[in-house]
């Protein structure tokens, strides 16, 4: 039987890393210091070693290019397009997380990172690679995951108001947001539940709600 030669396949990891600050969702970037690509923003990310786990690839890429450390990341989509890499035939396990900005540490650039940012999603710089679009799939993602559980509810207090909780979803979705309907939508969904009212000077008092579920990120 003849023997066939498998072919050379490169694999890296890419990591998202969002976070919301005023009213703004924001993304972590690293400026690239090597070819191909020198001078461009994209995600953290590397390769992956010939006895590495693809978990413990994207923990350690992303410590080694932004010195932060302690995620939970979870895996978003494999991207394999044949020429999403000049160099050859690169295939890329994306991964996502949401944390809160005072959880972490100001991110330092280092190993082939030249810099390293925060950017607003709307406002992003040019990006290396197919790295607009593995962001792009995973804003949805994370826009899915809020309309399925209280994800939102790690930016709020104990108890909290329609607004400030309609506040964190339309700076997910990106897009505003009716009131009413909001409000109809999330109880329906059972999101979060009515938590007593709070005494707002002469006006009417506001009705306070809490989550109904646990955080999943």
């Amino acid at each position: 039987m003849p023997r066939h030669r498998l072919p050379t396949v490169t694999m890296t990891t890419d990591i998202v890393i969002f976070t919301i600050r005023d009213q703004r969702l924001e993304i972590l970037l690293i400026q690239r210091g090597n070819s191909p690509f020198q001078g461009c923003w994209a995600l953290p990310g590397g390769l992956l070693e010939p006895d590495e786990d693809l978990d413990v690839c994207a923990r350690r890429e992303l410590k080694e290019e932004t010195g932060v450390t302690g995620l939970t990341l979870e895996q978003l989509h494999t991207f394999g397009a044949p020429h999403r890499d000049p160099r050859g035939r690169v295939v890329t396990v994306a991964y996502f997380t949401l944390v809160r900005p005072e959880s972490l540490k100001p991110p330092r650039a280092a190993s082939d990172a030249a810099q390293v940012g925060w950017f607003a999603v709307h406002g992003l710089p040019d990006l290396a690679f197919d790295h607009g679009e593995i962001i792009a799939l995973a804003r949805r993602r994370l826009a899915a995951r809020f309309e399925e559980s209280a994800a939102a509810f790690g930016y709020l207090p104990e108890a909290f108001t329609l607004a400030q909780i309609r506040a964190v979803y339309q700076t997910v979705r990106g897009a505003p947001i009716n009131p009413s309907r909001f409000l109809h939508w999330a109880l329906g969904r059972r999101l979060f539940v009515r938590a007593g009212q709070r005494r707002n000077g002469s006006r009417p008092p506001l009705q306070l709600y809490r989550p109904s579920r646990g955080d999943p990120f």
